[in-house]
């Protein structure tokens, strides 16, 4: 078990996926300390960007790469994990900002997805093409436009109240294989949602990214 990464500021975490500049750009504006996952700190380096940390079982990253970065490096050798399972269980910080993690391959998207919710950290946003995606956490309360989109995915079996959404939850007996809850959208000025336990991922458009995180660093997490 190797020592956790401590950090008082917010973290990108950056795989091996797809992302643009301006995305990279606009998560270290949020989150400066920037960690990669195995081989995302390829394209760090390639672009000027040296990671603090990089976390993973490095069967992705350039050997130069790693021995030029020495002790910055942590090497985590088991393969029952992902290194974003990895990275999650050893980075301590108050919210992370994650992008590389989808748009490559739908299998590494969907193993991503499936992270966020093992963890049981709802302050750790992913960010995609075009939405970011994030572990609905006890209580949830956003202001968002009225109109806009407001996807829930189960992950697992999972239950919860809302207000302030279209089409409300309370009642709805969520899971992957029955219920999901996608394409509601926001009816009022002020969405509310609660949930029993873990288990729901909830995506919005990207432009509501900032409004996201300060919602989620001021309500209450799982863990």
């Amino acid at each position: 078990m190797c020592q956790p990464v401590d950090s008082i500021y917010g973290v990108t975490l950056v795989g091996g996926g797809i992302y643009s500049q301006s995305d990279l750009n606009q998560a270290l504006g949020l989150a400066p300390v920037l960690i990669a996952a195995d081989g995302g700190a390829n394209g760090l380096m390639a672009s000027g960007h040296v990671p603090k940390h990089v976390i993973g079982d490095l069967d992705s990253l350039d050997p130069a790469i790693r021995s030029n970065l020495g002790d910055k490096v942590i090497h985590i050798p088991e393969q029952d994990s992902t290194d974003f399972d990895k990275c999650l269980r050893t980075v301590r910080a108050p919210f992370m900002l994650a992008l590389g993690f989808d748009g490559a391959r739908l299998d590494h998207t969907l193993a991503a997805m499936s992270s966020l919710v093992r963890h049981g950290r709802a302050r750790v946003i992913m960010l995609a093409a075009q939405d970011i995606c994030f572990l609905a956490p006890p209580r949830l309360t956003l202001s968002l436009p009225m109109g806009a989109r407001f996807s829930l995915f189960p992950m697992a079996p999972v239950s919860g109240r809302s207000a302030g959404l279209e089409w409300p939850i309370e009642g709805q007996e969520f899971s992957p294989a029955a219920q999901i809850g996608t394409s509601n959208r926001i009816s009022a000025d002020r969405v509310v949602l609660e949930f029993d336990q873990p288990g729901m991922l909830v995506l919005l458009e990207r432009g509501h990214l900032a409004e996201t995180l300060s919602a989620l660093q001021s309500g209450p997490d799982w863990t």
